[in-house]
This record gives C-alpha cells, structure tokens and sequence, in this order.
C-alpha cells in the first residue's frame, strides 16, 4: 500500500472512530503514531514532538482560557439576566418585543462567550418561561432562542476563530474583523423575519400585559444604563483593543476577564462558589481544545507527510469543475459534517486537508473561513441531531421537540439566505478587515 492510500485510509479509520465514540484527542494521536510508523518510520515520534511543542507555544491559543473565563463570569454572575430584562422592558408595547430582545441578548452574550450549548441553555431559562407566560408561539420562540444561541460561533471573540486562525494561517484579527458584518447581517434576519410575521399575525408575539411594564421612563433608563451598557462596554472595549491593534488578541481577552469579573464583584452578583465554577469549566474546556489542537496538528502532520493532502488536492483540481461549484461543494460537505460532528473535529482536521485546494482556487482565505464559520452555525440548527434543540429541550420541558425543531428549521432557512449573501457579496466578510490593517 502506497504511502499517499495509507493517510486515506487512516483519515477514514479516524471518522469510524469517532462515529463509534472513542475520544477524538487520543484517536489522533493512536492512528497518527501507528500509521506514521508504519509510513514514515520511527522518525514520526520526532514530529509527535515538534508538532505537540508548536502548537503549545502557539500564543494566539493562549487567548482561549480568557475569552472563556470571560464569558463563564457572565453568565453564572447573572448578569445577562439582567441584560435579557432590561431590553424586554425596553421593547414591552412592541408586537414580538420577547424576539427582539432575545435576539439583541443573544448577539450581545455571543461577544463574551462561544460556547453554543451555554448560550442556548442560558437563553431558554432566561426568555423560555416569559414566552410562555406571554403566549408567544412556541416554534417561533424556540427558532429565536435556538438560532440566537447559535450566534456565538460566529460573532468575535469567537473561540472557533481564535482556533482556526492559527491552522489556516490567517491572523485572528483579520477573522475577528471579518465576522462582524456576518454575524449583524444574521441578527438583523431573524429581527426581521419575526416583525413582520407578527405584524402579518400579531398574536404570534403579543405585546406585553401592563403589569410586566416598567413603571416609569426614568425607571426604565436606571435599567438600561445599569443592564446595558456596563456588559456592552466592557466587550466592545476587548474587541476594540484587538481589531484596532493596541493589544494582541491574548492581552484583550486578559482584560475582557478582568473586567468582567470586575463588573460582577461591583454588581455585588459575584459569589465564591460561582468564582470557583467558572475557573473549573473554563480549565476543563480549554485543557480539551488545547490537547485537541496538538493531537489535530499531529495527526495533519503526518497526513501530509504521506502525501495524502497532496492527492487528494491533485484528485478534486483534476475533475475541472468551476470553482464556485467546487466552493459550494466544499461547504455543503461541511455543512454534512456539521451534523453529527462539533466545530472542533471538523476546524482542526477537516480545514487543513482542505486548505490546499482553496489555496490553489485562489480564494480569499478570510472569506473562506467566514463562511465555514456561517455553515458550522447554521449545522446547529440543522436536524436530525441539531443539539441545540437538546439543550433547549433540557430547560424548556413543556415545549415539544417536535416545535423545536419546526422553529429552528425556519431559523436555518434565514441562515443558508445570510450564507447566500456573503457568498455573493464578499466585501461582507473582506472589507472591515482591509479597512482595519490600511
């Protein structure tokens, strides 16, 4: 068997594995140390070690940690609870007030953190019993929460994207900068897809009864100075310091942590076992991305020593289709293996296989990611597996798989039109991060 078979093979041994159960990290490292023996020879323990060293002196990954912490602070401080609150008072006498403000929390809470699975649990406790006490329409609630939660794998400081600059080899503020446009594009879709489906049937979103109103105007601005603008601040203040180049991405996520744990403790909703939690989460979920950011980059490493990127590359530019046919095919491929699959697998392995074909296309590589990230978004929404229906299922009981899947399908129709967008306007994606290095 020919070296270049000998990587395909093992590519395909790794997907079984992983369909199978067996933990992704220690697969890589199993299948890339056995088949790399086999190939290469004992030489394959030599870049074991290099690879490993490279990827954790990466200081980009540093960054994770932080941007992580960040976000757990947030949440388990509550005070996106009050953010939630004080847009739903804001927005009480409108017709789908309840979406927008999901909508609005949701973009703002995927600027602190990309956890998806965090962003739509905490979205359905907050917004999930007020819905239903409002009689809003439960698909259409459940497609608002869903779609919103899924927001922060695209919009930075994206942890996706902090990991994928590193293996396309694209800055992470060019990444950061290209997804913003993306990710308000998306937002404004589903505000507007739910305004006017309550305005064509207004009891899909009720506006809110008297008694859930703000008393007074002045009442209403203490809440919207307090629960708005002190979270908004401290993140536009992280992403700013990054795009803008007064810090690396590393040193602005070290100052998004502090602040939010600074704004907690002045909040007074910081409390030792909630501090403890989140280092804890954050630890466990960074040693995870970490150790698989090694073990992918090993692997990718010996998949290509092989010569299996190689042909593989030289197969797909041989069948001569056009290029926005091969693009479009890449991303549904993508897309397919959004399903069963995390962004993780699919970022670390998945991408570097298939970056020498984009290379040799000639497309912008930062659009490119922009779009994996859109895709990888919108395989959350997508059934049969769509976790993010699972999440929201787990605290929103009374709601029936069934709605939830109904809602989040017209979610995913609204984020293949936005993918549509960006494919046919590149300067979506391309133009804020020429602005910004100019």
């Amino acid at each position: 068997m020919s070296p270049e078979i000998l990587g395909l093979v093992a590519l395909g041994s790794l997907f079984v594995f992983i369909f199978v159960g067996f933990p992704i990290a220690f697969t890589l490292l199993f299948l890339g140390l056995v088949v790399g023996y086999i190939g290469i020879g004992p030489v394959v323990f030599h870049l074991m070690t290099l690879q490993v060293y490279a990827i954790m002196n990466e200081q980009v990954l540093a960054a994770v940690p932080f941007f992580l912490f960040m976000g757990y602070i947030l949440e388990s401080s509550g005070l996106m609870e009050r953010l939630f609150r004080a847009f739903q008072l804001m927005l009480a006498r409108v017709h789908g007030s309840l979406y927008i403000a999901v909508t609005a929390t949701s973009t703002i809470f995927a600027a602190a953190t990309g956890i998806v699975g965090s962003s739509v649990t905490l979205l359905g406790v907050m917004a999930g019993p007020t819905m239903r006490q409002s009689k809003y329409d439960v698909r259409l609630s459940a497609g608002c929460i869903t779609a919103g939660g899924t927001l922060g794998i695209l919009i930075p400081p994206s942890i996706m994207l902090v990991v994928m600059g590193p293996v396309v080899g694209v800055p992470v503020t060019d990444l950061f900068a290209a997804a913003i446009f993306p990710g308000i594009l998306l937002a404004a879709l589903y505000c507007g897809y739910c305004l006017i489906r309550c305005r064509l049937k207004p009891e899909l979103g009720p506006a809110l009864p008297p008694e859930m109103r703000a008393p007074s105007v002045s009442w209403l601005l203490k809440e919207f100075v307090l629960g708005v603008l002190p979270v908004s601040l401290v993140i536009l203040a992280t992403l700013g310091t990054i795009m803008f180049g007064v810090a690396t991405p590393t040193e602005g996520a070290a100052c998004g942590a502090i602040g939010s744990l600074v704004l907690s403790l002045i909040y007074r909703r910081m409390t030792f076992p909630s501090l403890l939690n989140a280092m804890y989460r954050t630890v466990e979920i960074s040693a995870m991305i970490l150790l698989l950011c090694a073990a992918s980059n090993f692997f990718g490493a010996v998949f290509s020593r092989l010569g299996s990127a190689t042909l593989l590359t030289h197969l797909l530019l041989d069948m001569k289709l056009d290029p926005m046919v091969m693009l479009i095919a890449v991303i549904a491929l993508i897309f397919v293996l959004g399903w069963p699959l995390e962004w993780i697998p699919i970022v670390l392995i998945i991408i570097p296989i298939l970056m020498p074909m984009v290379r040799e296309m000639g497309y912008n590589l930062v659009w490119f990611c922009t779009l994996v990230a859109v895709t990888l978004q919108t395989a959350w929404l997508s059934p049969p597996v769509a976790l993010s229906a699972y999440f929201l299922k787990g605290v929103v009981p009374e709601w029936s798989l069934q709605d939830i899947y109904v809602g989040m399908v017209q979610f995913m129709g609204l984020q293949i039109l936005g993918m549509v967008f960006i494919l046919l306007f590149p300067p979506l994606a391309t133009w804020l991060p020429q602005v910004l290095r100019a």
